[in-house]
């Protein structure tokens, strides 16, 4: 049949509203598609910044600890290298780095975890010459033989004073670029003078930008990403790959002015759009179908319409269905991403304990020096058995700093399986004797009120020791203002065990701050805020609870309240 005018005009009105529908479609869907794909990219970007830099702030603080290790002193000054090898090694596994070297004053590998390496003259490499020169930790970079980035850090090892070796622990950062090539983009980073270091593309690896792109073109780079991808292996590169289309995202890393730059194709843009544009090109075209139907079948287009209607609803069906299937996707990639953020702060937590202990060794080292200064003069007034015993004291410091030392573990894990039972009171007087240097250089009223009989408490002795030192010193500290200087020891035992410390010092100003990390009201160098917190926490692994309050007559009181064991225990003991 001729189809009249009005018909006519009306098909050619809605192919003129179809294409109309169908542009304005593509231009807002690319815009759309772009703008979610460069935001993931920025994502990714951010997470793998944050990735690099937990990693480098972890290995940071390691040699920082490890130069102040008595054994590895020990054995540069003596020149016993014997069980080095396996102490690093033992480090290395309990810290989770890569690996560790210590040179001798000369340059030489005289132990290390890769005993490869034992014996090899490192006086030029990057790392000794740069640990030389500063007292600080020093992050080094260079080439290995094989043409692959080696990162590290470096610190210098002193003695008295003199220089004695060097520690070098090496940075895995070539571990992310193994991750990297699980997506489908090209990443690269770069130095502060523009060399690539770390690249999924090893062709890019030491070369500029420029010359890099010019070796190895993005698409190139980004195809091999597509290839190495687990969820991209059964199908074509050449499948998501046509032409040179990509998008670049740069994103500074802050850390010795590296940039990270990724390669992204827009592919995937125009394929996500195509399906879309093809599914309302369809869309267009069924109903176009149905009304020439209409008109043709007029007596038929009740039961028609409704047969072509669930045809259509099915098929919307199954595109929803796929929607759905491709946002459960993007789900579990944002969940893999949430994972490997948790696991980095998991890391950057090992760099705060490992700072903690090494707060904690301050006090035992403050101790050895002064005993070693009475031990000194008595030998020059020929009085070789105080001397003597001034030497235990120190053995007995060295053993105490080792046994910190390896509760580096035990502080992330906070667990209860070396509690044991334990009497204040000895705990109590241990702790005193630590403190007996401090106290015999100030003249400060020491006041103690405990019971008879023993108080006992399920503990960690050395834990509940390093508390009681920890609030002590805090105590002296807080007296330094006061004229007639005193500290009062108050030991009760009730319901629960309670030990009092109350000082004549000028109070607490802000309570509420007072057991957070790394709040202090000393000066610079006199403390980092981490000893009230350390030790809030350790009572509360005791099931206890430490407390501070200002008291009445002026000055501060702390309470170290723990639960106390049962009077079948004490019986039995």
């Amino acid at each position: 049949m001729r189809m009249s005018w009005w018909l006519r005009l009306g098909v050619v009105l809605a192919i003129v509203i179809a294409v109309a529908i169908v542009w304005s479609t593509n231009i807002l869907l690319t815009d759309r598609y772009t703008e979610s794909t460069r935001s993931r990219a920025q994502v990714r970007l951010a997470l793998y910044s944050g990735n690099i830099i937990a990693e480098i702030q972890q290995s940071a603080v390691v040699p920082q600890v490890l130069a102040r290790d008595p054994a590895l002193a020990l054995a540069l000054t003596s020149g016993d290298y014997s069980k080095s090898s396996q102490q690093l090694i033992s480090y290395a596994n309990e810290i989770g780095i890569e690996g560790l070297a210590l040179m001798d004053s000369e340059g030489r590998v005289v132990a290390a975890t890769d005993r490869n390496l034992l014996g090899q003259n490192a006086r030029s490499s990057a790392a000794f010459v740069a640990a030389t020169r500063s007292e600080k930790s020093v992050f080094s970079s260079g080439t290995s033989e094989a043409g692959l980035s080696r990162f590290s850090y470096s610190q210098k090892i002193s003695f008295n004073g003199n220089f004695i070796g060097v520690i070098v622990v090496e940075v895995d950062l070539r571990q992310f670029e193994v991750a990297w090539k699980g997506f489908a983009d090209a990443v690269m980073v770069a130095d502060s003078e523009g060399t690539i270091i770390l690249t999924t593309e090893p062709r890019w690896r030491g070369l500029k930008e420029g010359e890099a792109l010019a070796a190895q073109s993005p698409s190139t780079a980004i195809a091999r990403a597509f290839s190495s991808a687990n969820e991209w292996t059964n199908l074509p590169v050449d499948a998501y790959l046509q032409g040179d289309s990509f998008m670049r995202q740069d994103v500074r890393i802050p850390f010795q002015g590296w940039r990270m730059t990724s390669f992204t194709s827009y592919e995937s843009v125009r394929e996500r759009v195509n399906g879309f544009l093809a599914l309302e090109i369809m869309t267009f075209a069924i109903l176009l179908a149905l009304g020439f139907y209409v008109v043709s079948r007029r007596a038929r287009v009740s039961s028609m319409f409704f047969q072509n209607e669930s045809e259509e609803l099915r098929r919307l069906n199954q595109r929803l269905q796929s929607e759905i299937a491709e946002r459960e996707k993007a789900e579990k990639h944002l969940d893999m991403a949430e994972q490997t953020l948790a696991q980095s702060s998991k890391l950057a937590a090992l760099g705060e304990m490992s700072a903690a202990v090494s707060h904690e060794l301050n006090q035992p080292l403050a101790a050895m020096k002064t005993y070693l200064a009475g031990a000194k003069l008595l030998l020059q007034r020929k009085r070789p058995e105080e001397a003597a015993a001034s030497f235990q004291r120190i053995d007995d410091l060295i053993e105490r700093m080792g046994a910190i030392t390896k509760q580096l573990k035990s502080y992330a894990r906070k667990g209860g399986e070396s509690f044991q039972p334990v009497d204040v009171r000895t705990a109590l007087s241990s702790a005193l004797a630590m403190m007996e240097p401090q106290l015999k250089s100030r003249q400060v009223e020491v006041t103690r009120t405990i019971p008879n009989e023993p108080v006992w408490v399920m503990a960690d002795q050395m834990r509940l020791e390093q508390v009681i030192i920890n609030l002590f010193r805090n105590a002296l500290d807080a007296t330094k203002t006061a004229k007639s200087p005193k500290v009062d020891i108050l030991l009760t035992a009730g319901e629960t065990a309670v030990l009092a410390l109350r000082d004549n010092g000028d109070g607490i100003d802000d309570l509420d701050s007072l057991f957070e990390p790394f709040y202090t009201t000393k000066a610079p160098g006199d403390g980092v805020g981490l000893g009230l917190a350390i030790s809030s926490g350790i009572v509360n692994d005791f099931g206890g609870r430490l407390t501070a309050r200002n008291a009445e007559a002026g000055g501060a009181v702390f309470e170290v309240q723990l639960p106390i064991l049962s009077e079948e225990f004490e019986a039995a003991e």
